[in-house]
């Protein structure tokens, strides 16, 4: 009897320790919890959505430093990809979350899985947040983008994000690849301490609205030292965002870097303290915008005050064959319906007040004789512009480039200025 005892004893002791260093991480990070572990299979077409919240929350349960792990698929049947519908990986947790993607996640293709979802991946009320590892989010926008009517459509139904930060804090995504997303492809909304770094991101040229990062309602965001090229703005900051850093980010193809559009909607917050720096902007539609929309940016009642852009500045940029590098434009509208529209029929001029916006030591070649456009609006003039240090020659040798502006109300300009300023 006592033998069997030691042996029973003994196989415990056994199997605690291997559960044990199942669920710690070599480095003594903390635990680690593998989705394999709770019935993900990497074969392409099983939905994993459910083993990876399993995953998730036990993390969650845990103090410390847990970490949700994907590994490499691989091996057996399938593509060794990690087909996963739309899921909400929801806080508080005990610890700080790390989501560690050494695999592929592969959403569902179309649109019939997302009924009612607006985002793929959602990382919503988690205070401590690290994604990385090296993996892909491939979210199969190909097979949606035929679907998509807002291209041609005011009031259209946007398509469902790829990841989305909602209402976290803290949070890092590094290291990551985000390919052809159906929409955007990271969403940074109701967020303060923010750092996407290291991370690369691919659409093709003409996917609509596959913004690479878009910021609203957000503070203290930095997008940093990552590779954005897509069908649409590659990172776009919209209301509400303020103490935002956009550097060493290389953009293009695309539509470049974009305050806005903003208007659209009453009420819309202020975007206050934006630095662009150090970046590449290449064979893009735009190179730095702000853009607002005709007859909108009022507040959401006569007593509250227009929508306010202050605080921006845009400087060490190189511009590579790039149309409109540099551009305010407070008449915006993408659709067709827009320029057709008789003089009478027109919205009235925005009421978005732009105002202390710096472009400072901006250069290269520019896809458009007018290299600097600053269209702003006969309701509310520009304010305290700078332009400093511009160097943007034509792409063709022997045409002069030029600048172009409305209603601005006055604004500085000094050193290297080609074009001329029109301030």
């Amino acid at each position: 009897m006592a033998s069997r005892s030691c042996a029973l004893l003994l196989i415990l002791a056994m199997a605690t320790a291997r559960l044990a260093a199942d669920v710690t991480d070599a480095a003594g990070a903390g635990p680690v919890f593998n989705v394999t572990d709770f019935g993900a299979v990497a074969d392409g077409k099983t939905d994993n959505s459910r083993a990876f919240l399993r995953a998730w929350m036990k993390a969650c349960a845990t103090p410390g430093r847990p970490a949700v792990v994907v590994p490499r698929g691989g091996g057996g049947d399938g593509d060794g990809s990690y087909l996963l519908h739309p899921l909400v990986f929801r806080g508080p947790c005990r610890g700080f979350m790390e989501l560690r993607v050494a695999g592929v996640l592969r959403a569902p293709p179309g649109l019939a899985a997302f009924r009612g979802c607006h985002e793929w991946v959602h990382f919503s009320s988690v205070d401590g947040l690290l994604v990385t590892g090296g993996g892909t989010f491939d979210g199969r926008g190909a097979t949606a983008w035929p679907l998509n009517e807002c291209p041609k459509k005011r009031d259209c139904k946007f398509l469902p994000t790829s990841i989305k930060l909602g209402r976290v804090r803290n949070a890092t995504i590094t290291g990551v690849t985000s390919l052809d997303s159906k929409s955007f492809h990271v969403t940074v909304a109701g967020s303060q301490g923010v750092r996407i770094h290291g991370v690369t991101i691919r659409a093709p040229r003409d996917s609509p609205n596959t913004d690479g990062v878009h910021i609203q309602g957000s503070s203290d965001v930095r997008v940093t030292d990552s590779a954005v090229a897509t069908g649409d703005d590659c990172v776009s900051v919209g209301p509400g965002a303020s103490d935002v850093v956009i550097s060493g980010v290389t953009c293009g193809p695309g539509h470049g870097i974009s305050v806005g559009s903003l208007g659209r909607y009453p009420g819309e917050e202020d975007v206050r303290r934006l630095r662009v720096a150090n970046c590449t902007i290449a064979g893009t539609a735009n190179g730095v915008r702000i853009k607002t929309w005709r007859g909108g940016g009022g507040g959401a009642s006569p007593q509250r005050r227009p929508t306010a852009v202050s605080g921006l500045v845009f400087e060490d940029i190189v511009m590579r064959k790039v149309r409109n590098p540099i551009i305010i434009d407070q008449e915006y509208c993408p659709y067709a319906s827009c320029r057709d529209e008789p003089a009478e029929r027109r919205p009235p001029p925005s009421a978005v007040r732009i105002s202390d916006v710096k472009f400072r030591n901006i250069r290269g070649v520019s896809a458009t004789r007018v290299a600097v456009k600053l269209s702003c609006s006969e309701a509310s003039p520009c304010r305290g512009l700078e332009l400093r240090d511009i160097d943007l020659r034509y792409v063709k040798r022997g045409v002069a480039t030029q600048s172009q502006c409305a209603h601005v109300a006055g604004g500085v300009a000094g050193g290297t200025l080609v074009p001329p300023s029109c301030i």
